[in-house]
């Protein structure tokens, strides 16, 4: 189970929208609504913020960068980081998984613990 002392129970609001946004320049946007849609309902699961930036392909942002800085300030200040929003890839495809919203949370959670369980909603 994830740290409940890190993070919280369910995306904020403003989470969706930024998700939208991001997903907007990948797909139509009927496409990238549909798939927030989707993960507005989808159950939260757990996975490995070490896991997460493999399946993403993604680097790890440096600790200085404003948006990880701010995060780990949060965790260092007790405050709750909102679970992730990933879209699944497809490795036979060769689409690798998508961070929705969230990347600067899970590259300050793994600077705190690679290991550790990030909360997620994943469709």
């Amino acid at each position: 189970m994830a740290d409940d002392q890190l993070w919280m129970d369910t995306p904020e609001d403003h989470d969706y929208p930024a998700a939208l946004d991001f997903l907007s320049l990948l797909m139509s946007d009927a496409a990238a609504a549909a798939l927030v849609a989707k993960l507005k309902t989808a159950a939260l699961t757990h996975r490995k913020a070490k896991d997460i930036l493999r399946a993403s392909g993604l680097p790890l942002l440096p600790r200085d960068n404003a948006h990880v800085a701010h995060d780990l300030k949060k965790i260092r200040d007790g405050k709750k980081l909102s679970p992730v929003l990933l879209l699944r890839g497809d490795r036979n495809g060769g689409v690798p998984l998508t961070i929705a919203d969230g990347y600067h949370r899970i590259c300050a959670s793994w600077y705190t613990d690679e290991n550790a369980l990030i909360p997620c909603r994943l469709v």
